[in-house]
């Protein structure tokens, strides 16, 4: 999913948590703050209709599970929550209703009781069931998210849009069938479980009680682990009649089963990822539960034969009865019981043995068939990509060929101008040789006034210099003579005065 589509569905999301009550029109997509009860957050898809209403159970101001709710028959179409260890201990029995079904224009944002909605609630119980209708019938309000898989506030489950018909004796299975499961196959292969998503529902058959609540055909529930790298899903089925025990079957086949055949988790909970290794312990530990539902369920109809039996033989004498009739009972019932506990055991035994290999056949169908899908699928992506390959091959040729055509023209231009260059520096040299030769006699008849000019200063500065070679030698010499004269003459002068 891109990164614009994660901030669309973000920001719708967060404006339907600010204009969300507790109870979500079905135009909405979710739950609003519930969504959390639901793997990745997206609630099943095709189950919505006109007479169902989307409720986020709250309670003590916090949201507990989710709830999505037929008006028209009066029980839950299912319950969303996820899977936490639950408490220990029971709580009370304070049956709830919702009263925003009832009257939308409730400023009620919990479910209440009902004796206090009776005064608070305008049409109480027109859209959902009420206490009144269970009363004097052979129905009990069973649980879809019972109580005792609670770990938070326990009477929170204990609303009416949480409830449907059950009988006391299916009620008491289904709780026991829900328990095992969630204790000992479930919740172990989900790490501490707090990533086990859990959807409960019902499906309603044509028999209602009182003419309003429609009793459950059957109950189902669905299992979703989002453990990265090791998730898995289940399905688990079992009908209102007692005599039926629970079966597990896979999530696809579940939503087949269901009205409108709805998508319950989101891309089937991961279904390329899933571990079947722990698929495989979780049935193992069905089947356990399956074989303690069948001993109890023999077990029930085992006693009816025996009170049978001793009301036929009620009216047979008293000497008959005492004597060979007790005696002949004892021994063919001890002779006949090793065979019937044994032809039980056969059976259980085959019919183990005759899953076991179902599933194992399943198994490794799923398998051969995954195996082909991939060599299928990989040897398509092969093909594609070579033709790919080739189409990207032929669509480049002609490029490749009007860049070589280029670099060709190129280089052949380059060719040219560098022969045009030496033919121009070829021709250039006479050119220089004649122009040279043509212009010696202007540069020669120019040079003859600058050499005239040059031989007249030589002769002039010889002329001069001689002269004042000559000047200069009869200076000194008249100098010298002077000097000469000038010493005789003062020393005449100085001795003509000593004579005086």
């Amino acid at each position: 999913m891109g990164t614009a589509r994660w901030f669309a569905l973000g920001s719708l999301l967060a404006l339907a948590r600010l204009l969300e009550g507790r109870l979500v029109g079905e135009e909405e997509a979710g739950f609003g703050e519930c969504d959390k009860f639901f793997y990745a957050g997206t609630p099943p898809a095709g189950l919505a209709t006109e007479s169902h209403v989307k409720i986020c159970q709250r309670a003590e101001g916090a949201e507990r599970f989710a709830t999505l709710y037929s008006t028209r028959d009066r029980i839950p179409v299912y319950s969303a929550f996820r899977a936490p260890r639950p408490a220990p201990g029971g709580a009370e029995q304070r049956w709830l209703v919702e009263p925003q079904i009832d009257d939308p224009n409730s400023n009620l944002e919990e479910a209440i009781n009902e004796a206090e909605a009776i005064t608070s609630v305008n049409s109480l119980g027109s859209k959902q069931a009420l206490i009144t209708d269970y009363l004097d019938s052979d129905y009990q309000r069973g649980q879809l998210y019972p109580f005792s898989l609670s770990s938070d506030l326990q009477v929170a489950t204990f609303t009416l849009t949480n409830s449907a018909p059950m009988t006391q004796s299916f009620q008491e299975r289904w709780y026991v069938n829900l328990h095992s499961l969630m204790d000992r196959a479930l919740t172990p292969q989900c790490g501490s479980g707090e990533d086990l998503y859990i959807l409960t529902g019902t499906v309603p058959s044509d028999y209602r009680v009182k003419d309003k609540v429609a009793v459950p055909e059957f109950v189902w529930l669905a299992a979703c682990c989002a453990v990265p790298g090791g998730g898995w899903a289940m399905g688990f089925v079992k009908h209102t009649r007692d005599s039926d025990i629970i079966e597990d079957v896979m999530v696809k086949d579940l939503q087949k089963l269901l009205p409108f055949n709805p998508q319950l988790f989101q891309n089937n909970c991961g279904e390329t990822e899933q571990d079947t290794e722990k698929m495989k312990k979780i049935l193992e530990v069905v089947n356990q539960v399956q074989d303690e539902e069948r001993m109890v369920q023999s077990q029930k109809t085992s006693s009816p034969p025996s009170s049978t039996r001793s009301k036929r033989s009620a009216p047979l004498p008293p000497e008959a009865s005492e004597g060979s009739s007790s005696f002949l009972g004892k021994l063919m019932g001890f002779i006949a019981t090793p065979f019937i506990k044994l032809f039980q055991l056969i059976c259980y035994l085959v019919v183990a043995i005759l899953k076991n290999v179902v599933y194992l056949l399943w198994c490794v169908t799923k398998q051969v068939i995954n195996g082909i899908e991939s060599c299928l699928y990989r040897l398509g992506s092969a093909t594609i990509s070579y033709f790919v390959a080739i189409g990207e091959e032929l669509v480049s040729i002609p490029w490749k060929v009007l860049k070589v055509v280029a670099k060709v023209i190129r280089a052949i231009l380059r060719i040219l101008c560098c022969l045009l260059k030496a033919v121009c520096r070829v021709l250039s040299i006479p050119v220089r040789v004649l122009v040279d030769v043509a212009t010696f006699p202007v540069y020669t008849m120019g040079a003859i006034p600058i050499v005239c000019k040059d031989i007249a200063l030589g002769l002039g500065g010889t002329v001069s210099l001689l002269f004042d070679t000559a000047f200069g030698t009869l200076g000194g010499l008249f100098q010298v003579v002077f000097s000469v004269c000038k010493r005789i003459g003062y020393k005449v002068t100085f001795d003509n005065s000593g004579e005086l």
